[in-house]
């Protein structure tokens, strides 16, 4: 039993125990919630960008050291199948992405998947000597498509995705009802200071699967919340490093259930600030 747990457990048996139920039925209402809450997800993944690991004047290494174990920790109360990794995970030295996956990304308790980002500066020989496949890829897990698009180059210039390779994946995913489309930089300009790119092809590409649900982007650390492009959703989940951004660190959590209904939330990791805090 993990520690995280064991003191959830102990918590919750606390009020339980103050409330009159005794020990051993308020542990058997403990474990059969936490059954319960893990049964109805057929998929539960986390998707976190920006680390700008090797960015000069930030603590990107500590920065690291808490997504990791932030993600670890929640992954301990409910269990994730995986986490996404959404672009930027250096900053301009991509020589270091190597680094970075072997001191950090490898000490997640689930596997990882990462697409480049602008600031990544690697093509796609070298993205694939470190991580084991292109920088376009696709997958599915749990009866749920995965599309994963490169919209950058080694030169770090902003480019809208290979509409080609979108195309192809996403007819492979055709007969699955819930798809989900990663790219860093988002391929539309909602307002005029967001540096994204127009891209009205891949938007029309995307809008014409019933089965993409949603599109997730990094790049905007400043964003977290999310966007539409008719009724398409395209989420944000803020960023891990460097030196601008929303004032606290986080990632997001995505669930799919049993009946493909789609739940997602910002998790304001660092709790610095708290989001909302209120005393009156």
């Amino acid at each position: 039993m993990s520690s995280s747990r064991r003191n959830f457990i102990k918590g919750s048996l606390s009020s339980l125990l103050m409330a009159g139920i005794s020990a051993n039925a308020a542990e058997q209402i403990i474990l059969n919630d936490e059954l319960q809450l893990s049964a109805k997800f057929k998929l539960r993944f986390a998707i976190a960008s920006d680390g700008h690991y090797g960015q000069a004047g930030t603590d990107y290494e500590k920065d690291h050291e808490n997504m990791i174990k932030w993600i670890n920790e929640a992954h301990d109360k409910t269990a994730f199948d995986f986490v996404i990794i959404n672009g930027d995970l250096v900053h301009d030295r991509p020589e270091l992405l190597k680094e970075v996956k072997d001191k950090y990304y490898d000490k997640l308790k689930v596997p990882f998947y990462a697409i480049p980002g602008n600031h990544d500066h690697a093509d796609t020989a070298h993205w694939m000597s470190v991580f084991g496949y292109e920088d376009n890829f696709a997958f599915e897990k749990n009866g749920v498509g995965f599309v994963l698009a490169n919209t950058s180059n080694a030169e770090g210039k902003y480019l809208s995705p290979d509409n080609n390779f979108l195309k192809k994946e996403l007819d492979k995913f055709a007969n699955l009802k819930t798809v989900f489309v990663i790219l860093h930089i988002p391929p539309h300009i909602w307002v005029p200071q967001n540096p994204f790119v127009e891209s009205p092809d891949t938007l029309s590409l995307l809008h014409s699967y019933t089965n993409v649900k949603a599109v997730f982007h990094g790049h905007d650390h400043s964003l977290d919340a999310v966007f539409y492009t008719g009724k398409l959703p395209h989420f944000f989940d803020s960023h891990i490093g460097g030196n601008w951004g929303t004032t606290y660190k986080g990632f997001r959590i995505v669930e799919v259930d049993n009946e493909e209904k789609i739940y997602t939330r910002q998790v304001n990791a660092s709790r610095t600030p708290e989001l909302n805090a209120t005393q009156l």
